[in-house]
């Protein structure tokens, strides 16, 4: 017979078994009051139990109102949650690491009983099984942001994945170009027809997609300023311009003449390229973009970045680095250009002009002199 109990604190039975029943009633996470049951080996170990339950219910934390498998709330994540409120090349990363990796290592398992220790095994298996140590880390981002979600949401209580370590990896130190290799890299391609888009890459540090973004509309020659406002990126299988996400990144930059006359010249050769174009030449209306393929239209990022590493290659006396890293080279560069130090902190975005000098002070090193003659050479030379 089960003993008496405060009202409210459940009931608690032994079984034929030997083993103890427990049975209270709680909120779940769709307001209704459900009885939920816990068994124990103990009367007091089933006690602890109920306890708990009553004093979560009594935090206002509710319980469950279904359970969960791993793999069905990723499913469901992915589809309600992300791909809705998200761009849609962050849902193909999310539902990529899901697929590959989450669900095959973690989908049968219980989304509230999930433990760090189950976490960090299948981080190991997927380290067995040769996945990179940067994909596994990207794979618990994405696990540690689905789990919160489902904390938000009350279906558990504490984020598992927030306590398992993010694995580490041995990055080889890459250091972008200096002066006199991105000078010389620039002369080498002198009269490539995206002469101008490297030329922006270099000194102004904009990103691939911002560069392939920019339409004439956006460069105000009169007043020797620019605004970023789109970038080009590849979405369900085509080639869109997208607005950039943070009004922050749409600010005003400063021109550099360099970059102006670079510029100028890639008006003379769009205006050839669509000439010779003709019936041929397409554009979405309103695009006007300054960088496009030889017929019109807007440039694949990827390849873009396979024409960087191809003139890369070409060129001796310069180390092989990614378009990614090439643009980190703008401040070196912005002061080999004497570029004034307040509009090279807007280009660098700095928030304080210290930070700015600091960079044009190390910029005095062993390859200046190379670099200030090969930079004389790159000014005076033709389109």
């Amino acid at each position: 017979m089960a003993k008496r109990r405060p009202n409210g604190a459940g009931t608690i039975s032994k079984r034929k078994d030997g083993r103890y029943h427990g049975r209270v009633y709680v909120t779940d996470t769709e307001g209704n009051s459900v009885r939920v049951d816990r068994y124990g080996a103990t009367y007091d170990e089933v006690d602890d139990k109920l306890s708990a339950l009553k004093d979560q219910e009594r935090k206002g934390v509710p319980v469950p109102s279904r359970s969960w498998k791993v793999g069905e709330w990723l499913t469901y994540w992915l589809m309600e949650i992300v791909e809705p409120n998200t761009e849609h090349n962050t849902y193909a990363k999310y539902e990529g690491k899901v697929r590959l990796y989450l669900i095959p290592h973690l989908g049968k398992k219980s989304l509230i009983r999930l433990t760090p220790a189950q976490v960090r095994q299948a981080l190991a298996k997927m380290k067995k099984d040769g996945v990179p140590a940067p994909t596994r880390q990207e794979v618990l981002r994405v696990l540690r942001n689905a789990v919160n979600r489902a904390r938000r949401e009350e279906l558990v209580t504490r984020n598992v994945a927030e306590l398992v370590d993010m694995p580490t990896t041995d990055k080889p130190e890459r250091k972008p170009w200096s002066a006199t290799e991105a000078i010389t890299f620039l002369k080498s391609v002198r009269h490539h027809r995206l002469y101008a888009a490297f030329v922006l890459l270099l000194s102004l540090g904009l990103r691939r997609g911002e560069i392939l973004g920019l339409r004439w509309q956006d460069v105000d020659f009169d007043n020797e300023q620019f605004t970023p406002v789109h970038q080009v990126q590849r979405q369900k299988g085509r080639l869109v311009l997208k607005k950039l996400k943070t009004d922050s990144s749409q600010a005003p930059l400063p021109l550099p003449v360099f970059c102006a006359d670079a510029l100028r010249e890639r008006q003379l050769i769009q205006q050839e390229e669509k000439e010779r174009a003709g019936e041929h030449w397409h554009q979405e209306p309103g695009e006007d973009l300054i960088f496009t393929e030889r017929h019109g239209g807007p440039i694949e990022p990827r390849g873009f970045s396979r024409t960087f590493d191809t003139l890369v290659e070409k060129v001796k006396d310069v180390r092989r680095i990614t378009v990614r890293l090439s643009r980190h080279t703008c401040g070196t560069l912005l002061a080999f250009l004497k570029v004034h130090p307040k509009a090279a902190q807007a280009i660098l975005r700095h928030s304080q002009i210290r930070m700015t000098l600091d960079v044009y002070t190390q910029v005095v090193g062993e390859d200046q002199r190379a670099a200030a003659e090969l930079l004389s050479e790159l000014l005076s030379g033709g389109k």
